[in-house]
């Protein structure tokens, strides 16, 4: 798309760059109008981080702030919102610019092709920030800048999806049940947070599971719940069912807490058996 194209040509001559990629919902096909158009651009250290807040600004006009490397956070990482919609000799809209470490994403690659991954905190992630996204993300990119052919040989290695990743991540279910499980006995107290955290952290495990079954990757919790209840393997009424485990939501009757700790159950045993067979 044009306005790819046009930021690409500028970004990949910043020094540090190695290449940029449309990522997001624009990659997947599933963007509207009310879509941000996110560029991934992936880099290896020593990234000219003045550089590109020079670039972002002259875009859009107007003095406009970059987050270098780890200023949003150890996995987001960094980057800018640029709203160009008043920007003259730039096609108008929003455009977030994310950074990437190339090496980073290389040895989290390389990870998910032995089977491994990790959870992590990271703010604006309530689930966390699950370590292959890293790797889903390169694998749903379309490349709009690769000057070295970086990018392809990286995206090479995401596809298929990792036979050892999909069985980790269906054994992952132990989690899950765990999180049911310790969930029991505050139903006693009456304590909902508690209950809640326990069975929102089940569901997302169970979802993931899902995905990684179909061999499918997961980018973000929004959307989540839904998409896993779309997938093939989904048992039924998936979606619904852990809506109303997380807290009643999209269902008419607000279950109470022993009500959606045993839904939970039962839901988990539905995801084994679908994932397993």
């Amino acid at each position: 798309m044009a306005v790819a194209a046009e930021h690409a040509r500028a970004l990949v001559k910043v020094s540090g760059v190695v290449g940029v990629v449309v990522g997001g919902s624009h990659a997947r096909g599933t963007a509207d109008e009310n879509s941000d158009l996110d560029l991934g651009i992936y880099y290896r250290e020593p990234l000219d981080v003045d550089a590109l807040r020079d670039l972002a600004s002259a875009i859009t006009g107007r003095p406009t702030e970059v987050a270098k490397p780890g200023g949003w956070g150890p996995w987001v990482n960094g980057g800018a919102w640029l709203d160009v919609e008043d920007a003259l000799g730039w096609p108008g809209g929003r455009v977030d610019w994310i950074l990437r470490d190339l090496e980073r994403v290389d040895h989290e690659v390389s990870r998910a092709l032995r089977g491994e991954f990790s959870l992590h905190h990271q703010a604006g992630h309530p689930f966390g920030f699950l370590s292959t996204i890293y790797v889903g993300e390169a694998a749903v990119a379309r490349v709009v800048a690769d000057p070295h052919g970086a990018l392809a040989k990286l995206q090479a290695r995401t596809t298929p999806y990792p036979e050892a990743l999909r069985q980790a991540m269906v054994r992952w279910l132990w989690e899950a049940e765990f999180s049911v499980e310790i969930a029991r006995k505050p139903v006693k107290r009456g304590d909902a947070a508690y209950v809640s955290m326990c069975l929102a952290h089940a569901v997302g495990i169970m979802a993931h599971a899902l995905h990684a079954r179909d061999g499918q990757w997961v980018l973000n919790e929004k959307g989540l719940i839904d998409a896993a209840g779309r997938l093939p393997c989904a048992p039924a009424d998936f979606a619904r069912r852990a809506h109303a485990v997380c807290g009643g939501v999209g269902v008419e009757d607000v279950l109470d807490l022993e009500g959606r700790v045993r839904l939970a159950a039962e839901l988990l045993a539905d995801v084994r058996r679908a994932t397993t067979g």
